[in-house]
């Protein structure tokens, strides 16, 4: 069973479609994807400072690369938390860039009660707009999508490296990486309806209301079953933040099906490593803030079996804001015995369709 909800902004009122079932530890949920957006509240906040499996990542890097080092922390947030985790691990100074006002007023209140906040700056603005010196040696930016470059970190990172870091700096997360596997939605959510979670009807209205209309989000799977996956993964998008990061991008993965079953997309993850030689994280496999997404293909699911290949054609464009992506899929599946399905999605950061696919009329119904 599905329920029917209605969320309200300026000049719309919206049908949604909600899962009823309860929330629990471990449970699949399906919310839009809510990094890429400047809506950061304090329950968003918390999934990230208490990241176990981020957190411990950064700060061996910073352990390792901050020490008598000028550090540069964009995206610093409420509790300037790289800011301050690399002031402990040795930095000369630190500073912390915030786009965000709310953000930004609640790290000045923090500021004082810091240990040392006179080795740290704060500034209000975006860091692709701001100047200061001396320049930084080291850059520790935690603005990773779940997919790796739809919060911007190709191109805020490119002109950090540019302009507000010193010749050789380098760049805290050192790689991040999309990988992507064909799957079908409802697999991705057993035994319950393809339908939003009830907690996440206050963030498609936050995201709906920052736009000034309704678009077709990025659909966040939450908890997804590992055995749901019909191919192996292979990366889509690749970031080097530490050599030749590429604002623009255009991949062609072949993805093998692996066993029977029925795909209408593609699910997404990240992989990310903060120091070269490092285990990455996996945020398939770990328990992480940073989620899978799923990209609708088909508009109906189509039978594949072992021996089957999804060719899929993977770019990404700096959107009008010149810092967000836009995302392009062209897909090509082919059966062993010759048959051919296309399938496609455009997925800009903001704007563009709403409804464009069946998936999306179903899930905001009309009416």
């Amino acid at each position: 069973m599905r329920d029917i909800q209605h969320i309200e902004i300026p000049g719309h009122t919206l049908s949604v479609r909600v899962d009823p079932g309860p929330e629990r530890e471990g449970r699949p949920a399906l919310w839009p994807s809510v990094g890429e957006y400047p809506i950061y509240d304090p329950f968003l906040y918390t999934t990230m400072t208490t990241d176990d499996e981020r957190n411990h990542r950064f700060r061996a890097a910073l352990a390792h690369l901050a020490p008598d080092r000028r550090i540069l922390d964009i995206g610093t947030g409420q509790d300037l938390l790289w800011a301050r985790e690399g002031v402990q691990a040795g930095a000369r100074h630190a500073v912390a860039i915030e786009v965000i006002e709310d953000a930004f007023h609640k790290a000045a209140a923090n500021l004082p009660a810091l240990e040392s906040p006179d080795r740290i700056t704060l500034l209000l603005g975006e860091s692709t707009r701001l100047r200061f010196a001396p320049r930084a040696d080291v850059c520790v930016a935690e603005i990773i999508g779940s997919l790796a470059g739809a919060e911007g970190a190709a191109a805020v990172l490119a002109d950090a490296r540019t302009r507000l870091l010193e010749p050789g700096g380098l760049v805290i997360p050192h790689r991040a990486v999309t990988l992507a596997a064909a799957v079908r939605l409802s697999d991705l959510l057993p035994e319950q309806p393809v339908a939003f979670a009830e907690a996440a009807l206050p963030y498609l209205r936050s995201i709906f209301g920052w736009h000034g209309s309704p678009f077709d989000v990025r659909l966040r799977v939450e908890n997804p079953p590992a055995d749901a996956l019909l191919s192996e993964g292979a990366p889509i998008e690749v970031l080097d933040f530490n050599g030749d990061l590429q604002t623009q991008q255009r991949t062609t993965t072949h993805l093998a099906i692996t066993r029977s079953g029925l795909v209408d997309g593609v699910l997404t993850w990240l992989n990310l490593w903060c120091l070269p030689d490092e285990e990455p994280l996996d945020a398939l496999s770990m328990k992480t803030n940073w989620a899978t997404i799923y990209l609708p293909l088909f508009d109906s699911p189509v039978p594949v079996e072992p021996g089957d290949v999804l060719e899929l054609t993977f770019a990404a464009a700096l959107s009008d804001d010149r810092v967000h992506p836009d995302y392009q899929l062209q897909a090509v599946l082919r059966t062993a015995d010759g048959q051919q399905r296309r399938g496609s999605l455009i997925s800009p950061h903001h704007g563009g369709a709403f409804r464009s696919h069946s998936l999306y009329r179903d899930l905001f119904p009309a009416g």
